[in-house]
């Protein structure tokens, strides 16, 4: 069998006939790499993070310092949000005001800091951004990332 790059994809062929798709779309980074060339190289987001649905904690920007339990309560919120309305977000102990949320997004703010939450299938982004950074940018950069992993399985 003979692995080809077509493109973007990738094919397995057997002599001359092709047997299956093997991959459509490449997700070949690390998940620091997501944090720090998609996320911080924006310049856009001050500090991230990548984590599981279960809270543990993938890859993170240096000194953002997020426990387990804080991404497992953030994760929950996305489809109780009466729990970020009653007690806020709560990042790398520090607590933030919960603003808005989806069943995919999470916004909350504290002073000039900014909170920008995606969750994906598998994962969550989060992201930290701050004065003059504009929430909407923020919001694009996180986004922009967590819908490449849905399109990526994750």
């Amino acid at each position: 069998m003979i692995i080809e790059r077509e493109g973007t994809d990738l094919h397995a062929r057997n002599g001359n006939r092709e047997n299956y798709l093997v991959v459509t779309r490449q997700c070949i980074m690390s998940w620091q790499d997501y944090v720090d060339k998609q996320l911080l190289a924006s310049r856009c987001v001050n500090k991230a993070a990548i984590a599981g649905h279960d809270g543990n904690v993938w890859a993170k920007s240096d000194g953002f310092e997020v426990s387990k339990e804080e991404i497992a309560k953030l994760v929950q919120g996305f489809e109780k949000q009466e729990l970020l309305t009653s007690s806020g977000v709560t990042l790398a102990g520090n607590r933030y005001i919960y603003l808005s949320g989806t069943d995919r997004v999470i916004r909350a703010k504290l002073g000039k800091v900014g909170v920008h939450c995606m969750k994906t299938q598998q994962a969550v982004v989060v992201s930290l951004y701050e004065d003059p950074i504009q929430p909407q940018q923020a919001a694009s950069v996180v986004e922009k990332l967590g819908d490449y992993l849905v399109s990526c399985g994750y």
